[in-house]
């Protein structure tokens, strides 16, 4: 039986794109021609949850943007593929692409690495946050595999709120809550927490999460650390004193609450089975593990 395949590419009116697409077009064609592959293709703007059912593997191509975007579409069962169509190592206006360990040079012998059950998996731990409001209603959110914030919706004004973890019962007024997981640090939260020199725990990192509160003012710092900033495998609950704020995975959708509304937030989320052909993704945080 030929392998279900969904391709979700980047579209852009940029020719490297388009050449990076009609290179892999060229290697699947040649797979379904062959009988080993079914195929389909679809922009990411156009791609939706139905088109990821029941397929045996997802190829993204584009950078780590395109990769997080869709991935909340992903159930934890079904391999994905991320292909860089636009590496940095080649022209300095590229993706970084640390998701994408496939690039259009190597695609050939990466997707038969795939097929012949060669590849490397990762099961990769995402964030998700689930939302009591007042009346009883709950919302689970898309899971995160990079952060998942919380905060007022008017970023010009403070988020205002009663955190809980474990023992810990505080009030706060911050910027808003950013939580991480370990390999999605790089992407927002070491931009705005000082984490310099912190080691992992290669036992935890598939377990426990990054968070920091926003713009927290010194003192509150300085009496509670561990409010301020922690690594951690608690579920933190926010209760919302804002007439308007909002849960976003990863920089992507919306999930609004009002004033009362209560955040669980942990690593309940389904893994991500990310596929990598040069070690394990992470390999690429070594210098981060104890």
């Amino acid at each position: 039986m030929p392998t279900d395949v969904l391709l979700v590419y980047k579209k852009t009116f940029e020719a490297v794109h388009d050449d990076a697409l009609d290179s892999l077009s060229q290697v699947l064609d040649a797979k379904v021609e062959g009988g080993e592959v079914r195929l389909d293709m679809v922009a990411r703007e156009q791609v939706c949850r139905a088109d990821f059912i029941g397929r045996d593997l997802v190829i993204v191509l584009g950078g780590d943007g395109t990769l997080t975007s869709i991935s909340h579409n992903i159930d934890s069962t079904t391999p994905v593929m991320g292909v860089n169509s636009h590496p940095r190592k080649k022209d300095p206006d590229g993706s970084f692409g640390f998701f994408m360990d496939s690039e259009v040079s190597t695609f050939r012998e990466n997707l038969e690495a795939v097929l012949n059950g060669e590849a490397i998996e990762n099961a990769l731990p995402r964030l998700q946050a689930t939302i009591t409001s007042t009346s009883g209603n709950r919302i689970v959110s898309d899971p995160a595999l990079n952060d998942l914030l919380i905060a007022n919706t008017h970023q010009y004004a403070p988020s205002k709120y009663r955190v809980q973890r474990g023992d810990m019962d505080l009030k706060q007024l911050s910027s808003g809550i950013l939580f991480s997981t370990f390999v999605g640090q790089g992407a927002w939260f070491r931009h705005i927490a000082n984490i310099e020199g912190i080691k992992f725990a290669p036992t935890e990192i598939d377990s426990h999460y990054l968070v920091v509160s926003r713009d927290l003012n010194r003192t509150e710092r300085e009496l509670h650390q561990e409010a301020h900033i922690a690594w951690t495998s608690e579920t933190t609950v926010v209760i919302s004193d804002m007439h308007r704020g909002y849960v976003v995975p990863d920089g992507w959708d919306e999930y609004h609450f009002n004033r009362g509304a209560s955040i669980s937030v942990n690593l309940d989320g389904p893994k991500l089975n990310l596929l990598t052909f040069n070690g394990k993704i992470t390999d690429k945080m070594a210098h981060l593990i104890q």
